[in-house]
């Protein structure tokens, strides 16, 4: 589904309303104007993000890499030893201390709970797959039309995203 009117839980993909769609294709199409003019503008610079999952590559984990190095910010890729039967004080302990640690957290290939754990935790943005091709805003990438590839269209809509939760 991709526009959605039902509320989420902390963790789960936003709800995309036309308007929070719409909000977030206008951005995307200023990015991908100022990535063409070769001026990316640094709008994370300062900003720690990290991603939290159990394998170390993958394409969403590049386009996540990718989309937020160009804003400026520094990622951090780490391995995570949780799992949905982990004791609930590890949870919150890891959680805090990610929310320490870093501006926002993306959760990829992790069960829904954990995510929803770590993100009533960490006092951070906690995305649920955000680069992930399952997650809403993919659709979106869609919208922006033939000026560029499919693949890229995808990054700038990742960059609005990100630059609507943290900046």
């Amino acid at each position: 589904m991709l526009f959605s009117d039902e509320a989420c839980g902390p963790s789960a993909p936003p709800p995309l309303t036309p308007l929070k769609a719409t909000g977030l294709l206008c951005r995307a199409r200023m990015l991908r104007h100022a990535a063409l003019e070769g001026t990316p503008p640094p709008l994370l610079r300062g900003k720690n993000l990290g991603v939290l999952r159990e394998t170390q590559d993958s394409e969403a984990l590049a386009l996540f890499h990718r989309a937020a190095g160009e804003l400026g910010a520094h990622v951090a890729t780490m391995r995570s030893s949780l799992s949905v039967s982990s004791a609930p004080q590890e949870v919150r302990h890891t959680a805090r201390m990610l929310g320490r640690l870093y501006d926002a957290v993306e959760c990829q290939d992790m069960a829904p709970a954990l995510v929803q754990q770590i993100a009533r935790h960490a006092g951070i943005p906690v995305y649920d797959g955000a680069a992930m091709e399952s997650h809403p805003t993919a659709r979106l990438a869609e919208l922006l039309g033939d000026q560029t590839s499919l693949a890229d269209n995808r990054r700038f809509v990742l960059q609005a995203f990100l630059l609507e939760s943290i900046a």
